[in-house]
């Protein structure tokens, strides 16, 4: 298998459809996505894509909540994670030499991080957010840490030192013992899905995902061996009760790291995402788990980026998904023609409140769901 989904601007494929590529030159001589989106008549727009994940990672460094201490920043699962997957992806398209301003900024905090670790502070304290949080936020930044830097590492073919020693940082926190052994405890404010019950599993996935595609054979170290057979372990054992969406991430990690899901648990995964596609050809994060929101007002059920992006690249990647080209198909057509002309972004909504989704928190969704739709539309 090789590693194509992480590997930005190795294997991507031009895409149908016309799109103007605008570049400007920075201090320093980065090659940064134009102020404005391109204008484009066909297809979805790269650039506004591009110009929309740098904006809100330019919020992100500069929001007051996401300072930390030894002038680091907070890592999150929704912007800085999302956009480490995907950003990569889309630097040939917008003409980049090299990563933006607004990556190197994060890149620098996350190293920093990671090479003093025993220094930094956890990002949430006890004292302040309650018994546990401590243990908890240091886990998710070990793993988040390491899931970042491998993001960039792969398209260079080449494990980094900092890289590696982020994988050993979270391989010393993963739980050894107990019912969840191999997991990682994972930050539990109730914000369904990256802050909930159900996150250690998705990010336990995640993590098996980026071991399977990070280069240099990774994860045929045998000093991880015994590690990654934790991991499979919890994944396996842990499978039946998860979500759906979290089902579908362990599916995804499967076509990089073996022995994660079996091809029975494949088939019958993918029988029931294609059941859930709309008549629109999109899939709505509503119906990938049983949620309810914090302050009781309904769930919006239309078809979102999040949903869409994750079920065509599950369908994609998946080895058992030969015959589900049209539902690929039309999963991709819905994605080509519901990025917001404006913005750059892809629709998405807060499954714990009703959030505007043009406020910053609002926007959460529609971080992780245009990382999510690049992805889907990039690996083709």
């Amino acid at each position: 298998m090789t590693n194509k989904l992480l590997r930005g601007g190795i294997t991507l494929v031009a895409l149908s459809g016309a799109f103007c590529v605008c570049v400007m030159r920075v201090p320093g001589g980065d090659v940064q996505a134009a102020d404005k989106p391109a204008v484009t008549t066909s297809g979805w727009n790269p650039t506004a894509a591009a110009h929309y994940l740098d904006s809100r990672e330019t919020w992100w460094q500069g929001w007051g909540r996401a300072q930390k201490d030894h002038g680091t920043l907070c890592v999150s699962c929704h912007t800085q994670a999302s956009y480490a997957l995907a950003r990569p992806m889309l630097r040939s398209r917008a003409g980049e030499r090299a990563p933006t301003t607004q990556e190197q900024v994060m890149l620098a905090s996350v190293e920093k991080r990671v090479r003093d670790w025993k220094d930094v502070q956890p990002f949430y304290s006890d004292a302040v957010s309650g018994a546990g949080k401590e243990v908890e936020s240091r886990n998710a930044e070990s793993v988040l840490n390491a899931f970042i830097l491998d993001c960039y590492d792969s398209p260079q073919g080449h494990l980094s030192e900092r890289t590696r020693m982020a994988f050993d940082n979270a391989w010393a926190l993963q739980s050894k013992t107990g019912p969840d052994a191999g997991a990682w405890v994972w930050q539990n404010f109730d914000y369904t899905p990256w802050e909930s019950k159900e996150s250690q599993y998705h990010w336990a996935a995640l993590v098996a995902l980026a071991v399977g595609a990070a280069p240099d054979r990774y994860m045929n170290d045998q000093k991880i061996a015994v590690n990654l057979d934790l991991l499979r372990s919890y994944l396996r054992s842990h499978y039946d009760a998860q979500p759906l969406v979290n089902k579908m991430v362990a599916m995804w990690a499967s076509s990089y790291l073996p022995g994660v899901l079996t091809l029975d648990q494949m088939h019958a995964l993918v029988d029931d995402v294609d059941a859930l596609q709309h008549k629109d050809g999109g899939w709505s994060l509503t119906d990938l788990g049983t949620w309810k929101r914090r302050d009781g007002t309904p769930l919006e059920t239309r078809s979102d980026g999040y949903a869409t992006g994750l079920a065509v690249l599950v369908l994609k990647e998946s080895p058992v998904t030969s015959d589900k080209k049209p539902h690929v198909a039309r999963g991709l057509a819905w994605l080509e023609t519901n990025q917001d002309k404006t913005t750059g972004s892809w629709p998405a909504w807060s499954l714990n409140k009703n959030r505007d989704p043009k406020s910053d928190a609002g926007m959460f969704m529609s971080d992780a769901a245009t990382s999510y739709a690049v992805l889907a539309l990039e690996d083709r």
